[in-house]
């Protein structure tokens, strides 16, 4: 049986005996490998090679994949150059930008909109009339112009767009580019594109700094010295549109720029746009120029090899700007201690001919979440790489983006988001208490002040409020470090006073809803009640939230026992879970000619998440019979529209698969050969929706010379909403890391992996709850 209470020490020491066991015993590493000999690898895996075989390498560009560098606050998406050269290259929704955690911007509000002028009172049974920022219909908006300021601010912009230029400031030309050649190195975090510009070569190397949100270039070109190769640095202002790219190179607005500091190397720059404002720092070994209000371009004479250093700072930096080479090393020092001192699960010498691959979207997804979701908030859906929902972070999804760093050895990264809920406490506070609840009440969809933002959805999506308590959960498995109990015991206190508060009781049991909506966000908030995921995921938050009581020598607390007591049972019809209570005949009307696999008509639900299979999966819901979560299961693939779920959908899936002892079904889960389940070369999966309109050619711009189409990457019937998607690589690495360290009470080594063609080496990761 797998030991979840080991420190993350031991498990090192663990590996540390392994490394030698087979050559000469070690004192001590008998009793320390007992616990967990079952998964036990006959030799280290092999960190760099497992690392390097997943580079990414390109010959021409991908127009839906450029390459992201980051460190979790500062994300750069780089063309085929190395840089941002090229945008007009790339999907639209491929926008190439530098985005920051800390780069929110507000447009003005003459009127004076506040969050109150977002609320309408819904009713809610026993309790009255309450405020929710709710919009009944997106028509709202025309009669109420307060709910699209409410929605689109704050958001997230682009600092700058960074590209190469020649001598005079003239723009390369795509057609001169040849021979092209670009590759992430993800062990040392810098990606070299090589090509040539009418026949000369060039090299660039990017990097971005893992400790200052600085963007490091290195270009060595014949065309440094002999055409004045050169990088140009704009500053744009914020588009109206914002998604899902939000710049504008456009002068307007109330905005400016000015130089605060210069010298021979160096100038220092404050932005200001609105009344949102940064300083900027380029520096290197070339000579830096202004080139228009918004525009520096930086050059070097006489030499072949020129390097830029582009840095952003919220307020005026303290740390100075290191010299180039030091920057480099520190960069490759952070990646490789990143991949060395996490969790690893190495797939080679496995038979099934899907393992590579696997292990490929496995590595590509801790880099990528390192890059998106490791910052100081939690991450939006697109990360750093483009704008959705105004770029603001969807607190539901938090666990699906970083929970996996607890679970892999990087409990750090995420910890560093997990200060914005306690220093949110307030406000959380004041939402509950609107309410007329205790506790902490979480928004869904929101920026960094933490205000709820109207939606037709959003103010009734409840699953994130348990998410503060797994979490910290997690955080506290990862390392049994009583200084987490202090670090969050509050917020998990806070967070489970709502859980056992909220629940509306009638007829002698607490229910969940109305208003409601669950995970599967196809309901009618106004009716559903009773979840089957929910419903265990607030008990299983508060019986959790009552062993960190007992772990810092307190009492459990009796109004929760209480609530565990009265918590509505889950909702069950002819031996499967429901959905909700309130759908009583879901089962039948999903199995009906009309709506089994294609949802399309409005009586059919079977549709977007099946989320209630997470009761037994993203959690080991206590009251669930693994029977009758089979038989449930087994009817989801039978009748579900699969076109429509999302790509955290198929980990969540093997979760259940897997916990419900089939493994060979959880694996083909993970691959299950769906629009929202492509992995591109870059590990990044795409945002697909059925579409009827859409055909096989889809317009992409449109200028003076019409419309330009090209050919839809999802063919005939679906519509392409986001290049990426990032939920995708963090419920890949959950299920990946339940599937190979296992969960409380499992037996054996890696059990959601099938015995028959699967090698897995599983070192440093920790059971799943």
């Amino acid at each position: 049986m797998v030991s979840p209470t080991r420190t993350r020490t031991q498990r090192l020491i663990a590996a540390a005996c392994l490394a030698v066991l087979m050559a000469a015993p070690m004192a001590g590493c008998a009793q320390t490998l007992a616990p967990t000999a079952a998964f036990a690898p006959a030799a280290p895996i092999d960190r760099q090679a497992l690392v390097t075989r997943h580079n990414v390498t390109l010959t021409a560009i991908d127009r839906h994949a450029p390459i992201m560098l980051g460190n979790g606050d500062l994300g750069f998406t780089a063309d085929i150059t190395g840089l941002q050269t090229f945008s007009e290259q790339y999907s639209e929704l491929a926008p190439l930008l530098t985005m920051a955690q800390w780069a929110w911007h507000t447009f003005p509000n003459p009127e004076g909109y506040t969050e109150e002028n977002g609320l309408i009172d819904v009713p809610v049974p026993g309790r009255g009339e309450q405020p929710y920022a709710w919009m009944r219909s997106w028509a709202d908006a025309e009669t109420n112009p307060a709910y699209t300021w409410l929605r689109a601010n704050p958001h997230r912009f682009s600092l700058s767009r960074i590209g190469l230029t020649l001598a005079d400031g003239a723009a390369l030309d795509f057609a001169r580019v040849a021979d092209t050649r670009q590759t992430l190195d993800l062990w040392t975090g810098a990606l070299t594109s090589r090509f040539t510009y009418d026949g000369t070569p060039i090299e660039v190397i990017t990097r971005v700094h893992p400790t200052l949100d600085m963007v490091m270039v290195e270009i060595d070109s014949p065309l440094v010295r002999s055409a004045g190769l050169g990088v140009r640095v704009r500053y744009p202002t914020v588009a109206p549109a914002i998604n899902p790219d939000p710049t504008s190179l456009e002068n307007e607005g109330r905005q400016s720029l000015s130089i605060t500091a210069q010298t021979d190397h160096e100038t220092r720059i404050r932005r200001t746009i609105d009344d949102t404002s940064f300083t900027s720092a380029i520096s290197g070994n070339g000579q830096v120029t202004q080139a228009g209000d918004t525009e520096f371009r930086v050059g070097a004479s006489g030499r072949d090899r020129l390097t830029v250093m582009v840095r952003f700072d919220q307020a005026e930096p303290t740390v100075p700007t290191p010299e180039f080479e030091a920057g480099a090393r520190t960069t490759a020092g952070h990646w490789h201690d990143f991949w060395t001192n996490g969790g690893a699960v190495d797939f080679s010498g496995s038979t099934d001919p899907r393992a590579a691959e696997l292990e490929r979207r496995v590595v590509l997804s801790q880099y990528l979440s390192a890059v998106n979701g490791a910052g100081e908030l939690p991450p939006q859906e697109e990360g750093l790489f483009s704008n959705s929902w105004y770029g603001k972070f969807h607190l539901e999804m938090h666990p699906w983006h970083s929970g996996w760093q607890a679970v892999w050895g990087h409990a750090d990264l995420l910890e560093r988001s997990l200060p914005w809920y306690v220093g949110n406490l307030d406000n959380a506070r004041a939402e509950a208490a609107r309410h007329g609840v205790r506790g902490a009440w979480w928004p869904k969809m929101t920026g960094p002040e933490g205000r709820n933002s109207p939606s037709l959805v959003s103010p009734f999506i409840m699953w994130q409020q348990p998410h503060p308590i797994l979490l910290a959960e997690l955080v506290w498995r990862a390392d049994n470090d009583p200084a987490v109990l202090d670090r969050y015991g509050e917020l998990v206190e806070a967070s489970a006073d709502l859980l056992a508060s909220w629940p509306i009781e009638r007829d002698g049991r607490l229910n969940l809803g109305p208003p409601m909506i669950p995970a599967q966000e196809n309901y009618d908030p106004l009716t559903t009640t009773n979840p089957t995921f929910e419903l265990e995921y607030f008990r299983w938050a508060l019986e959790t939230a009552q062993q960190w009581r007992v772990r810092k020598g307190q009492a459990r607390r009796a109004d929760w026992d209480q609530a565990l007591a009265k918590m509505a049972p889950p909702p069950m019809r002819d031996g499967l879970y429901l959905p909700v209570e309130s759908a009583p005949d879901f089962w039948e009307t999903a199995a009906s000619d009309a709506c089994r696999e294609h949802a399309s008509a409005a009586q059919c639900k079977n549709r977007d998440h099946p989320s209630f299979l997470m009761a037994y999966g993203f959690i080991p819901g206590a009251r669930i019979d693994p029977e009758a979560m089979r038989r449930t299961f087994a009817a989801v693939e039978a009748n579900w529209d699969v076109r429509q779920t999302w790509g955290w959908d198929f980990p969540m899936m093997a979760m259940t698969a897997a916990r419900l002892g089939e493994p060979e079904k959880a694996v083909d889960w993970l691959f299950a050969d769906l629009k929202n389940n492509q992995w591109g070369p870059t590990g990044m999966t795409p945002r697909v929706h059925l579409d009827e309109h859409a055909d096989e050619l889809v317009p992409v711009s449109a200028g003076a010379g019409g419309v330009t189409m090209a050919i839809n990457p999802d063919g005939p019937g679906y519509r392409r909403a986001a290049e990426t998607y990032f939920p995708s690589n963090g419920s890949l690495l959950m299920a990946v890391g339940l599937m190979a360290a296992g969960w409380d009470g499992s037996t054996g080594h890696a059990p959601g992996f099938p015995k028959d063609g699967w090698t897995v080496r599983v070192e440093g990761l920790t059971p799943a709850p």
